[in-house]
């Protein structure tokens, strides 16, 4: 089959590698769509994987050509990429994204760019008949997007800013206007993606009043916003993942104490017997997440380093990138 392996950092080849075997536990899936993340980015280009070679990507649906037990064979299927040990104390509590020994597809293990791919039973999810591959592929994502908005639980008096307005940020404002509030202020450094950000009715944060706050892209200067920005007794999620050192001015800090701010870590998202994968599914089966208004680049598996490198370099604009098996 043909995949996307990353030999070393800067080095991502279209090529072909063996077809995967399945244990007595997994499936085949061959992959339609696979979303790019920013994550893709930074291993790509700066810091690798965990070993080399290794088929990135772990935002990815498909449909199941193969499966001894024959339960899964021609559903169509989204995949939760994480690997639980199912051994360590969070692992007994389906804490998963916190689990102390886990496997990663994409990262740790061989992921998504690729035709084909060897996947765990327990990570499979069956895709509403009305949601497509495209959408599946951005389960992860909005997933993740949800777990913070679960964390925020904002209501309808809430006037809620995030900061960084890419696709997880866009989809934060999806879920949070599907629970009643009404406005959703956005900080981004790219005005294209403001502009993209209000032709969903969200609006530029000017400084407006603000109860509360998802940040979402890790850096000292967005958090510093959110801190100065929080109405007193305002709380704060943080769920962008730093790619430098996070700094915070004593007098920021300080703002933290005086208004009596509230900040909270979210990490990935819940899967078990509390699913924010199922919920997610079940909302873009309801067609309240416009999730494809975010699609602006479809490109093959064979042009997947290309945009890789026009992503990194930012030569066009973007939002979300969805790698096509069927071009």
């Amino acid at each position: 089959m043909k995949a996307c392996v990353l030999h070393e950092v800067g080095k991502l080849v279209y090529e072909d590698v063996a077809m995967p075997v399945c244990g007595a536990d997994e499936v085949l899936v061959k992959i339609i769509n696979c979303g790019v993340c920013g994550s893709d980015i930074g291993r790509v280009f700066k810091t690798g994987t965990y070993h080399f070679p290794t088929i990135i990507g772990h935002e990815f649906a498909g449909l199941v050509v193969a499966d001894e037990s024959g339960e899964w064979l021609n559903k169509r299927v989204a995949v939760f990429p994480l690997l639980p040990c199912f051994d360590c104390d969070m692992c007994a509590t389906e804490h998963y994204a916190q689990c102390r020994n886990y496997d990663y597809y994409g990262s740790r293990r061989d992921g998504g760019f690729a035709e084909y791919i060897a996947v765990k039973r327990w990570n499979l999810l069956e895709l509403p008949q009305n949601v497509s591959f495209a959408e599946g592929a951005m389960c992860e994502p909005t997933s993740v997007a949800l777990r913070a908005i679960k964390s925020l639980n904002p209501s309808s008096n809430d006037e809620l800013l995030v900061t960084g307005a890419g696709p997880i940020g866009l989809i934060v404002g999806f879920w949070a206007k599907s629970r009643g509030v009404k406005n959703v202020y956005y900080i981004d450094l790219d005005e294209g993606k403001i502009d993209l950000a209000k032709s969903f009715g969200f609006h530029k944060y000017e400084g407006q009043r603000v109860t509360c706050c998802i940040e979402g892209t890790g850096a000292s200067s967005a958090i510093a916003t959110a801190i100065n920005a929080v109405d007193p007794f305002g709380k704060i999620i943080l769920m962008g993942n730093p790619g430098r050192e996070v700094t915070l001015s004593a007098k920021d800090y300080q703002n933290v104490l005086r208004k009596e701010l509230t900040l909270v870590g979210t990490w990935n998202s819940m899967y078990g017997k509390e699913s924010d994968w199922k919920d997610s599914l079940i909302a873009m089966s309801e067609g309240k997440l416009p999730l494809k208004k975010l699609i602006t680049h479809t490109p093959s598996l064979a042009q997947a380093f290309d945009t890789l490198k026009m992503m990194a370099n930012r030569t066009e604009f973007y939002c979300k990138v969805v790698i096509d098996n069927e071009k």
